[in-house]
């Protein structure tokens, strides 16, 4: 296995030119990536002419995470019925690369105001009832040599009691704490593992109007709860309804009911740890807002799907 030396267009076409010698000659564009100090970070993307798109790292722990993406993704296309996989042009390991059709759209965050997200919920909710099949991680767990945990857990609540109080209101401060302690509570309680995609959030779906295209980075796939899949949504688009929508048809779809306050003990962890760690570097939390805003969101979410942590339930 090897990796690229930098992260610059010249890098990625000089890779190009061994894996993929028919697109070597085609601009490249990197997309622009946080800086990061700890290698596990260390890959980016670029699209390629305008038809491409290539992942790729320049650090050993990033591009065994890409490995572990090129495996995945080889598994879930041997696994009956999965959709919305993105397809695979070309993949190496020397030098690691994975180059994909482009696919036009819009990421969901962009277009979630304006669709109607019944029929969001319900194509999200085939996607996922597919893919936390217990035939799906079998074959998986199978066809990969053996599946570790999901590889992007959220932050811990410990992380979140010790730091969220510089950047929150004073008034917001005990409404968190009894939050982390509810969400200790929920999590403790035992549920079934399944195959995740792990990071299921709004810039790692593609969609047409209406209509999910694609979903992409497959890379940090293992096992985790069902709800686990779930954490962003309740932050995804107005209000908490592409969640109850998505949770009504996969309930349906899946014939099992998923846990909203689950779901909502990830996404606190999952929201508080992202506003933490971005406050805490410098760097602006992805809506340009404040921790505190975020609190206020949180909040409102809990009402809205009728759980009350404050209180126990």
């Amino acid at each position: 296995m090897r990796w690229l030396d930098e992260c610059s267009p010249g890098a990625v076409a000089d890779a190009l030119r061994v894996v993929a010698p028919e697109l070597g000659g085609l601009e490249v564009a990197v997309r622009e990536t946080l800086p990061e100090q700890d290698p596990q970070w260390w890959a980016g993307s670029a699209v390629v002419g305008e038809r491409f798109v290539v992942k790729f790292a320049w650090s050993e722990p990033a591009a065994l995470r890409l490995a572990h993406e090129i495996t995945i993704l080889a598994a879930l296309a041997q696994a009956p019925g999965v959709r919305f996989l993105p397809e695979v042009v070309v993949c190496s390991t020397d030098p690691m690369m994975l180059v994909t059709e482009r696919v036009s759209g819009a990421a969901l965050f962009e277009v979630v105001g304006s669709i109607d997200r019944d029929r969001a919920g319900r194509q999200l909710a085939g996607f996922l009832a597919v893919l936390h099949r217990a035939d799906t991680l079998e074959r998986v767990d199978y066809l990969t040599g053996g599946l570790q945990p999901a590889l992007m857990p959220p932050a811990t609540t410990r992380a979140i009691r010790d730091g969220i109080g510089p950047w929150i209101r004073p008034d917001q401060v005990g409404s968190v704490m009894r939050w982390c302690d509810w969400a200790d509570e929920v999590l403790a309680r035992p549920a079934p593992p399944v195959l995740v995609h792990g990071d299921l959030h709004g810039g790692n779906q593609v969609w047409k109007g209406s209509e999910l295209q694609v979903i992409v980075d497959f890379e940090t796939v293992g096992t985790a709860d069902a709800e686990y899949d779930l954490r962003a949504f309740p932050g995804t688009g107005p209000g908490v309804e592409l969640l109850q929508a998505t949770s009504r048809h996969y309930e349906q779809l899946a014939g099992r009911r998923l846990s909203p306050e689950r779901v909502m003990a990830w996404h606190l962890r999952t929201a508080l740890g992202d506003a933490l760690w971005r406050s805490e570097a410098g760097v602006p939390l992805p809506d340009h807002r404040t921790p505190t805003a975020w609190v206020d969101d949180l909040t409102a979410r809990f009402d809205a799907l009728g759980i009350y942590p404050a209180l126990g339930r």
